[in-house]
């Protein structure tokens, strides 16, 4: 199975009650797993044509909250239908086990031992500063930790979350996630035809 985590960091000049507005972000960076080749990518606004066939190929994209924001703001981007996709938004499972929303700076430090580097309001100022590598990085820094908390997951049937001062785990019902064809179809010709 061909699995593709993914990461997506914006900008934009507004928020609403604290929350991103998909539609005013524009896109800066993706960063991308491939679990075909082992490595780590990223790709800007004009690199995207040279995204989708790996995106395509894909059995699976993995994200966090990637339902919600990477897929719907990438689709923005995309000539088709990346919701057609079959995808695993990490977000959604903790939320459905645990029943409420942890933020992957929490589960990083629980279950792996190290948190992010930064920030999504922090990787969109050093964009605005130039600082397009600085951005890069911390994206696929991203990727990696949702590679890694997906691995665990995977391995263990668990994720790890600090609540207050005591470290919890979240128990996961992995057994579906492997397998990409029982949820649904796997590429299927996201591009109108």
């Amino acid at each position: 199975m061909r699995a593709i985590t993914f990461d997506i960091e914006s900008i934009s000049d507004s928020a609403v009650r604290g929350r991103v507005d998909v539609s005013e972000q524009e896109l800066t960076v993706v960063g991308v797993h491939d679990s075909l080749t082992g490595t780590y990518s990223s790709y800007l606004q004009e690199d995207l044509p040279q995204l989708w066939p790996v995106l395509e190929a894909a059995d699976m994209l993995i994200g966090y909250n990637s339902n919600t924001f990477d897929i719907p703001l990438l689709n923005r981007y995309y000539p088709g239908d990346l919701t057609r996709l079959h995808s695993l938004d990490l977000l959604v499972e903790v939320h459905r086990a645990l029943g409420r929303r942890i933020r992957l700076q929490s589960l990083a430090e629980a279950t792996l031992g190290r948190g992010k580097s930064g920030d999504g309001l922090k990787a969109a100022d050093w964009w605005r500063e130039g600082k397009y590598d600085k951005v890069r990085e911390y994206c696929i820094e991203d990727v990696r930790i949702t590679r890694e908390l997906y691995e665990y997951a995977i391995k263990n049937g668990l994720l790890k979350y600090k609540d207050l001062r005591t470290v919890r785990d979240i128990k996961l019902d992995t057994a579906h996630w492997t397998n990409a064809r029982e949820n649904g179809p796997t590429l299927t010709h996201a591009l109108p035809l």
